[in-house]
């Protein structure tokens, strides 16, 4: 182990040990109405995961493997219609994070920070101003500094490669011209990555003795580019077993706006060894990753937390692995704006549910609020799903989930319902194209049925959604 793995290592542990030191003196509350609140609250555990697609065996994909996410899944409830508000970064966060959608927020990049144009308390500022302990390890905002929320945190840490996890075999997949688009089979252990040192924190802060009700989320950055893990995680997926998408020759051409990258060019002449090299980069990281979150359940078997604390993962957003061969996030499209999502609450959820309903990352905010005795904001854009967390068929306010992009001036909307998914694109007030799929013959979003007379009235419908 090198001097500065050892350092952060003891840094962690001098912080998490102040932490806990805390835990145990009376807290600082505002009015006894609170700390009362508090007590009889309990815990939440908030799992980010960064680009995570529903790729995982509890979605169906035999290929991948990630049996901690599916053992998670089997403990509680799995959603089947999650979707993100902006699959980007920093918007879809600025938006959960907030309980408010973009377009309140005001967040359409990755550059624009998340209190720029609004006043309005976190998820994690709420908890602590309740006289919760708030900690919050990897990527929760986009990034500390400006993108973060210092005052919401009792501890706010992340992490980085060490030497050694930076050394190892790779290539970038577009000789350079994309420089986000590389991969390292690294050398090293799991924690000479950040992830693995962010879930030997998370660990660390769940063995101890906690006399407060803790808020802490968990960011971990993979399956995000660059596409960096450590060997073995690559050695799992051989490159002639993996198969890119490829679209059927009648497919409808792409609208301009589809996607707004100038990447796709280069995305376009990859060979199907970088194809190959691509998926079994993000296999690698998200078979990664999934180590990490069954370090962070095993922590919670043992400490026999699962029945004071309420646990829910989520990707930030989706991703596409070629469908209309593009290789990122940042479209109105299935695979982009699907999220995946689990909950184990105890006393609300039971052992392998999936939900079919309509849920929105919009509404974590509230959720977490209600399931720990929380009063939001009277203005949050969500609504609380604590109702089916433990009756998933039960009548339910949502039909169709929102999700949106932004192309300079111009603006994608989209609308997902049971059946269709509805874009349009906009700049001001005027359309200037739609783009409408049929969930039911074209679950794979490529033949557009806009402009065709007998879908009109669909969506013209649709379009009043918007």
């Amino acid at each position: 182990m090198d001097s500065r793995h050892h350092n952060r290592r003891n840094f962690i542990k001098r912080s998490l040990g102040a932490i806990g030191a805390a835990s145990v003196m009376p807290a600082v509350l505002r009015g006894s109405a609170k700390a009362t609140a508090a007590k009889k609250s309990q815990n939440a555990l908030f799992i980010i995961i960064e680009d995570l697609k529903n790729i995982m065996g509890c979605y169906g994909n035999p290929l991948v493997q990630t049996p901690h996410l599916d053992r998670l899944a089997q403990k509680g409830i799995v959603f089947d219609r999650a979707y993100c508000q902006f699959p980007v970064c920093n918007p879809s966060r600025s938006s959960f994070l907030t309980g408010l959608r973009p377009d309140k927020t005001k967040v359409l990049d990755n550059y624009t920070p998340w209190h720029t144009h609004i006043n309005h308390p976190t998820l994690p500022k709420l908890f602590k101003d309740n006289g919760y302990q708030t900690i919050g390890l990897g990527k929760i905002f986009h990034g500390q500094g400006q993108h973060g929320d210092p005052q919401a945190w009792d501890m706010n840490l992340d992490f980085a490669q060490t030497e050694l996890g930076k050394r190892g075999e790779g290539r970038n997949m577009t000789g350079g011209k994309i420089d986000w688009c590389n991969w390292l089979a690294a050398e090293g252990t799991d924690e000479d990555q950040p992830d693995g040192q962010i879930a030997a924190a998370a660990v660390e802060f769940l063995q101890k003795p906690h006399d407060k009700p803790f808020f802490m989320a968990v960011g971990f950055h993979k399956p995000h580019d660059p596409f960096h893990a450590p060997k073995k995680y690559f050695d799992l997926y051989p490159l002639k077993e993996l198969m890119p998408p490829f679209a059927p020759a009648n497919r409808s051409p792409k609208e301009d706006y589809m996607i707004g990258s100038g990447w796709h060019n280069d995305m376009k002449k990859f060979t199907l060894q970088d194809k190959r090299e691509f998926l079994r980069s993000y296999y690698a990281c998200t078979t990664f990753v999934d180590t990490q979150v069954g370090k962070v359940i095993d922590a919670l078997d043992r400490q026999n937390l699962w029945k004071d604390t309420a646990v829910i993962l989520v990707g930030d957003h989706g991703y596409n692995l070629g469908e209309y061969e593009w290789w990122n996030k940042a479209v109105l499209m299935e695979d982009s704006a699907r999220i995946p999502m689990m909950a184990v609450v105890d006393g609300l959820t039971r052992a392998n549910v999936r939900c079919d309903q309509f849920v929105e990352m919009v509404d974590l905010y509230p959720t977490f609020a209600d399931l720990c005795g929380l009063t939001p904001p009277k203005n949050l854009d969500g609504i609380s799903i604590r109702p089916i967390l433990s009756e998933p068929n039960t009548p339910w306010k949502k039909t169709a989930a929102f999700t949106q992009v932004q192309r300079g001036q111009i603006a994608g909307k989209s609308v997902r319902t049971k059946r269709w998914r509805y874009n349009e694109w906009r700049r001001d007030n005027q359309v200037l194209a739609r783009e409408l799929f049929d969930h039911v013959s074209d679950p794979q979003e490529y033949r557009n049925l806009a402009e065709m007379e007998d879908f009109k009235n669909i969506c013209q419908e649709l379009s009043a959604l918007l």
